[in-house]
């Protein structure tokens, strides 16, 4: 497996994993149909195995396109994704992930009430 980094590496300020981030102040537009279309992002165990969504972080752009950090906190730790887990060991920067504050423990609490 060819190694790769990620182009960015540090949790938004934003981010909806993040327990104080209100959705409705993600920055470029935010639309809560589009939030739950993420759901297909969600994988566990090895249901994960081969699979090739993943959540975006909003600042990403047509040529930019950087995982959502929060989204790989998850999916790498409590999420169980086994198959984002098998990539990442060929991730060069994988161990410089960081995330700030309490994070939602599952997708569906990322959502607005």
């Amino acid at each position: 497996m060819a190694s790769f980094k990620l182009n960015r590496t540090k949790q938004c300020a934003k981010c909806p994993w993040k327990v104080s981030t209100n959705p409705y102040d993600i920055p470029d537009g935010y639309d809560v149909e589009k939030h739950r279309g993420l759901s297909c992002t969600i994988k566990s165990g090895l249901q994960s195995l081969g699979q090739t969504n993943a959540m975006s972080c909003h600042h990403s752009t047509g040529e930019d396109q950087m995982y959502c950090i929060g989204w790989l906190n998850n999916q790498l730790g409590p999420g169980n994704n086994i198959g984002l887990r098998i990539k990442f060991m060929s991730c060069e920067n994988g161990r410089d992930i960081k995330v700030f504050g309490k994070q939602h423990a599952r997708f569906e609490d990322t959502l607005p009430a």
